[in-house]
């Protein structure tokens, strides 16, 4: 998402901070607000805001709402990459088995355009953390094969809401993790 750390390609993240700027600045009346938060062990934590837990919850209206998450206003393409850099150093890494730096979190990046303090569009982007095979957490410690198992979890979680949408099932199991939750409305097209 962020590109290789040389810079050699730009990631997509920076490839849409591009495009939305362009666009922010085609018109006088649209504000962009960013927020970014990790999904780590069952809970949501703003990464814009020290890793302040957030929580999940329905309206009336079944939307999600992630509720006291941060919104950064932002005004051109270095303050999104700038709130980018911060969150990304507070998000969960640790070691395992098959990777000597692996994040320990799903991340989730939504780029919101407001019109006049009511929602445009927005833009999200999902960062999943790797799947745990039980070979990679042998020499591994408790909280790290505790994190794998969260993450397959989830994965688990998300593949069979995907599959219930694909196969037009009458429900789809989003209550499945907080994964799910969160994306809940980006699968029904709210």
């Amino acid at each position: 998402m962020m590109g290789p750390s040389d810079g050699s390609v730009p990631g997509l993240y920076l490839l849409a901070a591009y495009d939305v700027i362009d666009l922010l600045n085609s018109y006088t009346d649209l504000e962009l607000k960013l927020s970014f938060f990790e999904i780590y062990c069952g809970k949501l934590q703003d990464l814009l805001n020290n890793r302040k837990e957030v929580h999940c919850r329905e309206d009336h209206k079944q939307q999600v709402n992630i509720v006291n998450l941060t919104e950064h206003s932002c005004h051109n393409v270095d303050d999104i990459m700038t709130a980018l850099s911060k969150g990304m150093q507070l998000r969960a890494q640790g070691t395992t088995g098959a990777n000597a730096e692996s994040s320990r979190s799903h991340a989730i990046m939504n780029m919101s355009l407001m019109h006049y303090g009511k929602l445009y569009s927005k833009m999200s982007f999902i960062d999943l953390a790797g799947s745990e095979r039980g070979a990679d957490t042998i020499n591994t410690d408790k909280q790290t094969k505790m994190d794998g198992a969260e993450i397959n979890k989830s994965l688990l979680a998300l593949k069979e809401c995907i599959r219930a949408l694909d196969q037009d099932k009458k429900h789809t199991p989003f209550r499945g993790s907080k994964l799910t939750q969160v994306l809940k409305d980006s699968f029904v097209g709210n």
